[in-house]
């Protein structure tokens, strides 16, 4: 699905500069569940970035499907990534002034859909998620757990092949942690690729691979039976 090959990442100012990424070189197959973890400042979150196709790579090449993608403009990169690339996020990012169906369709208005056909998915995936039954609640009546399930919705009620989790039970308890984890187990058997990055080591023994980060390198990679 994806390969990244020499991968770097450097922020500079007039004073400092400093290299995010240095040299990383990971392949992710269709049907992977990757975790990423590392210590806070490693580079976790500026890989999902550039994995996500938000940010650009300083240098390097980044592969997606056959194609290198690495020097691509925003608006070349916004076109792939809304066909191919969900997000869920520790926060939720939820609006507060919307219901949950009203939520989740938020991600298919960019999608050239017309409305029965959104509202079909709509309802197809919040059955599918388990929260049906809050279609006409707001974020504000639900519980933090409830809120990251609309979270899962909407990231892959486009049916994008590839999901980008960033710290999705950060803001959870443990039990909806757990919750939220056997979700994105569950929908990776359905064939759907995830690529999280987490602090917990239980949540990552979720995950078939665990990739450590250290001063923006890869320094070991764990492969578990799927």
């Amino acid at each position: 699905m994806l390969k990244l090959h020499n991968m770097y990442k450097v922020y500079s100012t007039d004073e400092v500069e400093t290299v995010a990424l240095n040299g990383v070189n990971l392949e992710i197959e269709q049907g992977d569940f990757v975790a990423i973890m590392g210590p806070s400042g490693c580079g976790k979150s500026t890989l999902l970035n550039i994995v996500g196709m938000l940010d650009n790579p300083s240098d390097g090449d980044y592969f997606f499907f056959d194609e290198n993608i690495a020097k691509y403009n925003e608006s070349q990169r916004s076109n792939i990534r809304k066909q191919n690339i969900g997000f869920i996020f520790q926060n939720f990012n939820l609006i507060d002034e919307l219901s949950v169906a009203e939520n989740i369709e938020l991600a298919l208005l960019y999608h050239d859909m017309p409305s029965a056909e959104r509202k079909k998915r709509v309802a197809s995936v919040m059955d599918r998620i388990g929260i049906a039954h809050r279609s006409n609640h707001m974020p504000g009546q639900l519980s933090g757990g409830q809120q990251q399930r609309v979270a899962v919705a909407r990231a892959v009620v486009g049916d994008q092949p590839l999901i980008l989790a960033d710290e999705p039970t950060g803001n959870l308890d443990s039990v909806h942690g757990q919750e939220v984890m056997e979700l994105l187990r569950s929908l990776n058997k359905e064939g759907t690729t995830i690529v999280m990055v987490t602090h917990s080591p239980a949540h990552a023994d979720y995950a078939h691979r665990i990739v450590n980060l250290f001063d923006g390198h890869i320094v070991t990679e764990n492969t578990r039976a799927a």
